[in-house]
């Protein structure tokens, strides 16, 4: 039950042979930035002047100007500024857009997020602290 051998205290390591974790990247705003899955982000600082073809899915949080299609879902960030027509299976919009919007599926505008232009989708989500400038078209594609 009782050892007469001595215990011996574990000597600490050295701050050099600490590792710390490094913490997950974070947006210039301090949120942190988080690609879709199977998607890609365009961050804030990024500028494109004209076409964005992608397939899956994009967050923006830069600027384009020109035109945006897709095969995907489309997420418009709080720092993005847009002046471009849009077409899109699905769009989030949380920045700024100048331009019309033609979404198959959905099309959702969140608080402190500016629409100028008109929007065609089939089912429209505009938050109260919205501010839309356009016309609405909700209508489903005939088959």
């Amino acid at each position: 039950m009782f050892s007469s051998r001595k215990i011996e205290p574990v000597a600490p390591k050295s701050n050099s042979d600490i590792v710390a974790p490094k913490p997950p990247p974070s947006a210039p705003n301090g949120a942190a930035q988080v690609a879709p899955s199977g998607g890609c982000v365009l961050s804030n600082g990024v500028s494109i002047k004209g076409s964005v073809k992608f397939e899956k899915a994009l967050v923006i949080d830069g600027e384009i100007e020109g035109a945006i299609e897709s095969h995907g879902r489309l997420t418009i960030g709080v720092n993005a500024v847009i002046k471009a027509d849009i077409t899109t299976i699905s769009i989030v919009v949380d920045g700024m857009v100048e331009g019309n919007i033609t979404a198959e599926e959905r099309c959702e505008l969140r608080g402190g997020s500016t629409v100028h232009g008109d929007i065609e989708s089939p089912r429209l989500v505009v938050d109260e602290a919205a501010s839309f400038i356009g016309s609405a078209k909700i209508a489903t594609k005939k088959s």
